[in-house]
This record gives C-alpha cells, sequence and structure tokens, in this order.
C-alpha cells in the first residue's frame, strides 16, 4: 500500500539529517496518495528507516497499514491535507516540518520573515510565524492554519517550520529555501541592520516564479 510514496517518505526523511534541518528524531515528513497518507513514524532514527516501516493513515489519522506509530505531529500533517488550499490551486500532496536551527531561532525574533531576498516568494507574499502552541495538539495544527493562509510555508513560534507542495520534492525545496533565507537574515542582522525588499517586489517574484522552470 503507497509503496512509491513510503519509499519517498524514507528517502527525505533521511534527507531532513543528512541536510542538518533536524536532530535526532525531531520533524517529520508525509505524502498523500488519494484518501491515505504515508508518514514518518514517531520516535525512530531516520537512517535505519524502510518502507516498511512508514505507517499509513486515513484522512481522519487512523492507522490503516504499518506497525509503528505515526507521528506525533499527525494534527498538523491532517491539518494542511484537509484544510489548508495552495494559493495557485495545485494539489496538495505532500508536507514537510523542520526543527532548523536559522529558522527556529528567527521565529524566536520576529512575526514574519523580513524579505531580504527575493526567494521568499517561494513561500509566498511572506513567510509568517504562526503562534506557539504544544507539540502535536490541535492548538499548534490551528495556529499553523492561520500562518499558513496564502503561503505555502511557515515558521512555527519557538518550533520549526512547515512547507507544503505538490510532490515531497517541491515541499521539501520549501523548506531549504526556508531556511536559507533565516540564516542570510540573521547574518545580515549580526552585522547591521539589513535591507529589505519591499511588499511589491515580492508580490512581483510571486507572479514571476509561476512562469518558472521546465514545464
Amino acid at each position: 500500500m503507497l509503496a512509491d510514496e513510503r519509499a519517498a517518505v524514507c528517502e527525505y526523511a533521511r534527507r531532513l539529517s543528512s541536510d542538518g534541518l533536524v536532530v535526532g528524531t525531531s520533524g517529520n515528513i508525509s505524502a498523500r496518495s488519494g484518501e491515505l497518507i504515508a508518514v514518518t513514524p514517531t520516535g525512530v532514527d531516520y537512517g535505519v528507516l524502510t518502507p516498511e516501516d512508514i505507517p499509513v493513515v486515513s484522512l481522519d489519522g487512523s492507522l490503516v497499514e504499518g506497525q509503528l506509530r505515526p507521528t506525533s505531529e499527525m494534527p498538523m500533517h491532517l491539518a494542511v491535507y484537509t484544510k489548508a488550499t495552495d494559493p495557485d490551486g495545485a494539489p496538495v500532496t505532500a508536507v514537510v516540518h523542520t526543527h532548523s536551527v536559522h529558522a527556529t531561532a528567527v521565529s524566536t525574533l520576529v512575526d514574519e520573515v523580513p524579505a531580504v531576498h527575493y526567494m521568499l516568494a517561494t513561500i509566498g507574499p511572506s513567510a509568517r510565524v504562526a503562534g506557539y502552541a504544544t507539540y502535536g495538539t490541535e492548538e499548534l495544527a490551528s495556529s499553523m492554519l492561520a500562518a499558513l493562509e496564502g503561503r505555502r510555508g511557515c515558521l512555527l513560534g519557538n518550533h520549526g517550520t512547515i512547507t507544503y507542495g505538490e510532490g515531497l520534492a517541491a515541499a521539501y525545496s520549501r523548506a531549504e529555501q526556508l531556511e536559507w533565507l533565516c540564516h542570510v537574515w540573521l547574518l545580515a542582522r549580526s552585522a547591521g541592520t539589513p535591507r529589505v525588499l519591499p511588499p511589491w517586489e515580492i508580490a512581483h517574484v510571486v507572479e514571476k516564479l509561476r512562469g518558472y522552470g521546465q514545464k
């Protein structure tokens, strides 16, 4: 069941660790196909994960296949799949949640990621910081949804990041871009007062990105 999605979740979960976006078993990843979701299990070293270890759950969170319990952050994943809407109407088929260092640091400082680079537009007109709530709770899922409105990702206050996309490659790339942006801002801020791009320029790049790349 969901063999391709389970294999992809394993692959990207291992990348979370190797790319420095998580430490230990923190963070989580999921991929959706139809009414089912393949998601990382809770408390398992990503380096030893196999596709058979990946639980498959329904859109109400019920375990459909697998021996391991799904991530404790299931409420966030389910909220994205059932309530978030891509700004361009693209299907939402993958979610990536990280504890990346620089983005987490920025989430303790501001309510919105400063526009120090035009690649902020990969998330949307801005990247908000969701108000803090205890991990694994419906309160956190609700706070996240508010920050995601009209966006493809956000920071989670004093916690990390969450991004989504049509496929794991898109969702993961947005998580990487968000971490990179936060790193750039922190470096610039440590040396002085960063110049930021105006909202109209980010909105302009949002439009340009709609036609970017090979189709």
